[in-house]
């Protein structure tokens, strides 16, 4: 598929495609007019990249990472692997779980302030309305 086929189907921009090849992060061939062609593989990819940076991992991480992502059936890559790469990872690790902490939490207390909110509103369902008083004296 081409750049704008794969940017719509994984609903990202050909800038950023572009970018995500330019960093190592995807690849492509090139036709004899000089398009570049792209299969589902890179489509999965694409997708897998833009979850991560949501998740708030950088291109540099990311790339350590893909080699792993590509199937669980996949070998890990060991080769060319730094100290440096392995300590990045151990502090992306470590901040995505506080991440996940503070996002649980989050969870948490919007799940109790909405149950909150319910107990309330069958509270108010149960109880009857006081009797609206209308001005008028009652003979």
């Amino acid at each position: 598929m081409r750049i704008g086929e794969l940017a719509a189907r994984a609903g990202v921009s050909t800038r950023q495609v572009r970018f995500y090849e330019a960093s190592g992060l995807i690849t492509s061939t090139r036709r004899p007019n000089n398009y570049r062609d792209y299969d589902e593989v890179a489509l999965g990819r694409v997708e897998q990249i833009r979850e991560l940076l949501a998740a708030g991992l950088s291109t540099q991480v990311i790339r350590a990472l893909l080699p792993c992502l590509r199937s669980p059936r996949a070998p890990i890559v060991f080769e060319g692997v730094t100290p440096e790469t392995v300590a990045a990872l151990e502090r992306e690790r470590d901040r995505l779980s506080e991440r996940i902490d503070v996002l649980t939490r989050n969870r948490d207390a919007v799940a109790a302030y909405l149950a909150e909110l319910r107990r309330h509103a069958d509270r108010s369902a149960a109880t009857p309305a006081p009797a609206r008083r209308t001005g008028r004296a009652v003979p």
